[in-house]
This record gives structure tokens, C-alpha cells and sequence, in this order.
């Protein structure tokens, strides 16, 4: 996985410590060795932390039926536990830049990753629906704040390969989400039936990508760029990089920025003014919408056909598995067209024959019907990828990613509680099959308008 950093990304980066212009060829030597290090390490942290950042849901969703039982919830109830991850996503993610700022953005990743390992392992334990809600937001808390960083810290570290490093992120968390969907229940089997130590089990995965972002916050290694671009600044030295390697000239170096310059203010964007923000936003929402319903309740949806429930547990997975793969094209792909909007209507067709095959053949064909929706649901990767190229510099990303990121889970968090409430007032999935087809469309127009090549800058800058 290492192998996949190019040399030439390492040289493109600012190196994260000011050297003296006597450095003899040996310090050189040992900070490129540094950088090195520091590089592999980060793309290490960004892999274990994608991975961890679905299996609080999927787990949750191949088990629901069990939960539900357990702690005697009704149809409505389960609907809202559903809809706590876009609500935790809208609250907490928003918090996200003003953390990083005070904080750093590797030390508010690594406490991420904490948050999700202590939730995940008190949830199953807490006692009760309102503790098991508790514990499930704590662990999304930790979500949050690691989705809406994710992009700025690709953006800073990476400036040349925003689409195979989104990719790359993509891939970690589609693997995450389908392997959380695919093996909950047989491990739940194996260690004896308990689906309290089926959902706790999966604190393990978080504790391993609490260790790649401790020299983060142990301040061994800086990010250049991650931090500020958290607080709407930027040294002289990033931002002439970023702005030098989009004229295609050379990029000044350490010793030559003056010191009275070290830092400059970056204006702050007023997002909501920005059509193309609020595109980006709507998209995001709807593809949450979408994919925290497949997420919660798709597994429900085949096991009520008469799909056994491990075979169910394994159609979720292959829809979530469809991710890693299209995780690492979608991007690279989005990356080399003016405008993304074909690829939306793409998997927008997918998503509506998916459906179409839910309602009239659940069972008969469920396995085509899991790889259209693993396809439809691909829209996040794509979405992330927008992200940095509908902005410029690295505070542009920042400001959009919580922007779009918060306002979209706000959207869909009305989504998957009101599956909840259809599927136990309707008494069967046609109305919430319904419910998914139509909110497919609008996906479809505001993902079109979003892929517009155009930039945040010319819209909302004050």
C-alpha cells in the first residue's frame, strides 16, 4: 500500500521543518527520510481511519433485527436510530474546522478515532434504547469530524493526486463498510449468538487507527497546511506552492519567503452564497439520504422476502463492496472531464433500476439488485472528490467540505426515520421503495448542476 505514494508527490509537499542554509547533505539525507516517513505514515493513518468510519452503521444494520428485539424497539424507534448518523454527521461535522484550528487536524482525527472505539465498545453494554443511542452518537461524533477532515488533509498533503488519494480513502471505507455488513454475523454466530458482542467487537478495528495520528498530536510531525487550512490560513510558502503549480511555474522555496510574509489571511467564504455550494450540499444530502437507508435497512428489506439472514448480511456487503473498486475509478475518472454531471446520471439509472428490482423481485433477483444499488451508492466517492476540485486553495476545500458536509446530512436525516415510520404503518416496503425511487431524481439534477466546472471562490467570496 506504501507503494502507491509517487516520489514525485514527496517532492511537490513543503517540507514540514525549516532547515538552515548550512545543512550539510547528510541532514538533507535525514529529512527527506523524514518526509518519507511522515508520508507513508499519514496515507497509513487515512486508510485504518476510513475503514473504521462505516461499520458503526452496517454492523449495526446486518443485526438490526436482533437489536430491535433485544432492547424492544418498534419500527419507528429503529427509523430514528437509523437517522442518528446524518444527525450526528450535521452536528458534530460542522465543529470540525474551529477543532482543527485549536486543536490540529491529526490531533482531532486521532481523538476521532478514539470517540469511535469507546462508543462502539459501551454502546451494546449501556442498558436500553437512550444508552445505546448515546453510545451510538459518540462513536459518530468520532465519525464526523474524521469525514469532514479527510478532504482537507487529502488536499494539503496531496495537491496532485486529489482524485487517487480520494480514491484511495474511498476504497478503505467501502472495504470497511462491506466487511462490517459481510462478517458481523457469522462472528456473531461464532462467539455464541450475542449480538451485544457482535457490535462491540468492531472497537478493535478503531483502537488500530488511533496509533497512525499519535506522532500527530504528539507534534513529531506537522502537516503543512492541514492545520491552516482548518483556520482559514495559509503560509506564504503553501499557498505560492498551490498557486505556482496551477501556473505551471516553479514554486519558491522555505529560504526564499520573507519572514514579515510567513503567514497571510485567507478571506472566509460565505458558502450560502454559492450556487454551486448549495448543489454540492443538496447532492450530498440526497446520496447520504440514499445510502444511510441501504445502509439501515436494506438487510431488512431481503430478510422480510425470505432471504436468510446471513445471505443478507452478505447482499449488504456486496453492495457496500461495489465501492472499492468504483471507489478508485469514479474519482480519477471525475478528475480528467470538465464536468462530473454524466457520472451522476450514471448512477442515478443504476440506483432506479435497483430499486425497481427491490420492489418487484426482492428475493428472485436480490444479487443484482445489491450490486446496481452497490453502484448507485457510489455517488459519495464522487461527491468527496467534487469537493476539492468546486474549490481552489486548501481554506476553499475546508470551508466547502463542512459546508456541504453538514448542510447535506442535515437534508437527509428526515430519510431513513421516515422509511422507519412507512415500514411499520404501511405494514410492507412498497411506500418506502417509493419513497427512495422519487428522492433518486432531484439527486440526479442537483448532482448535474454540481459538476458544473466552476469554483466556490468566484461565488462566495465576500
Amino acid at each position: 500500500m506504501m507503494g502507491l505514494m509517487p516520489s514525485e508527490e514527496t517532492r511537490t509537499m513543503t517540507p514540514p521543518t525549516v532547515r538552515s542554509s548550512a545543512a550539510h547533505d547528510t541532514g538533507k539525507a535525514g529529512g527527506a527520510s523524514t518526509r518519507a516517513w511522515t508520508m507513508r505514515l499519514l496515507v497509513l493513518g487515512i486508510v485504518l481511519s476510513a475503514l473504521n468510519l462505516r461499520p458503526a452503521i452496517t454492523s449495526l444494520g446486518a443485526l438490526l433485527e436482533e437489536v430491535r428485539d433485544g432492547l424492544g424497539m418498534s419500527g419507528s424507534v429503529a427509523g430514528l436510530l437509523t437517522s442518528v448518523p446524518p444527525l450526528c454527521f450535521a452536528v458534530f461535522g460542522v465543529m470540525a474546522p474551529r477543532l482543527a484550528r485549536r486543536f490540529g487536524a491529526g490531533a482531532v482525527v486521532c481523538a476521532g478515532m478514539v470517540a469511535i472505539a469507546t462508543g462502539l465498545l459501551i454502546r451494546p453494554y449501556a442498558g436500553g434504547t437512550v444508552g445505546f443511542l448515546a453510545g451510538s452518537a459518540l462513536a459518530l461524533m468520532g465519525i464526523a469530524v474524521s469525514n469532514v477532515l479527510m478532504p482537507v488533509i487529502v488536499k494539503h498533503w496531496f495537491p496532485d493526486r486529489v482524485g487517487s488519494m480520494t480514491g484511495l480513502y474511498s476504497m478503505a471505507l467501502a472495504l470497511g463498510t462491506a466487511l462490517a455488513a459481510a462478517v458481523t454475523v457469522p462472528l456473531t454466530d461464532t462467539l455464541g449468538g450475542s449480538w451485544q458482542t457482535g457490535l462491540a467487537l468492531w472497537a478493535g478495528l478503531a483502537v488500530a487507527a488511533v496509533l497512525p495520528w499519535l506522532p500527530f498530536v504528539r507534534g513529531r510531525v506537522t502537516p503543512p497546511g492541514a492545520e491552516q487550512a482548518a483556520t482559514g490560513r495559509l503560509g506564504d510558502v503553501s499557498a505560492g506552492d498551490t498557486s505556482a503549480r496551477e501556473r505551471g511555474e516553479a514554486a519558491p522555496t522555505q529560504a526564499s519567503a520573507p519572514a514579515e510574509h510567513a503567514r497571510v489571511e485567507v478571506p472566509r467564504l460565505r458558502m450560502a452564497r454559492s450556487r454551486t455550494a448549495w448543489a454540492l450540499a443538496v447532492f450530498f444530502g440526497l446520496q447520504a439520504t440514499a445510502a444511510y437507508i441501504t445502509m439501515g435497512w436494506m438487510a431488512q428489506i431481503f430478510r422480510d422476502a425470505g432471504v436468510p439472514a446471513g445471505t443478507a448480511g452478505l447482499l449488504l456487503a456486496v453492495t457496500m463492496v461495489m465501492g472499492v473498486p468504483l471507489a478508485f475509478v469514479i474519482p480519477r475518472l471525475a478528475t480528467r472531464l470538465p464536468h462530473q454531471g454524466p457520472i451522476v446520471l450514471a448512477l442515478g439509472v443504476c440506483g432506479l433500476v435497483g430499486y425497481a428490482g427491490l420492489y418487484l423481485a426482492p428475493a428472485a433477483g436480490a444479487w443484482a439488485w445489491a450490486v446496481l444499488l452497490g453502484v448507485a451508492n457510489c455517488a459519495f466517492p464522487l461527491a468527496l472528490t467534487m469537493v476539492g476540485m468546486r474549490a481552489r486553495t486548501g481554506p476553499g476545500v475546508a470551508q466547502l467540505s463542512a459546508f456541504a458536509q453538514s448542510t447535506g446530512y442535515l437534508i437527509s436525516i428526515p430519510g431513513p426515520l421516515l422509511v422507519g415510520v412507512l415500514y411499520q404503518h404501511s405494514g410492507g416496503w412498497g411506500l418506502p421503495i417509493a419513497l427512495m425511487s422519487a428522492l433518486m431524481i432531484p439527486q440526479m439534477v442537483v448532482g448535474f448542476l454540481a459538476g458544473r466546472d466552476r469554483t466556490v471562490e468566484d461565488e462566495a467570496a465576500r
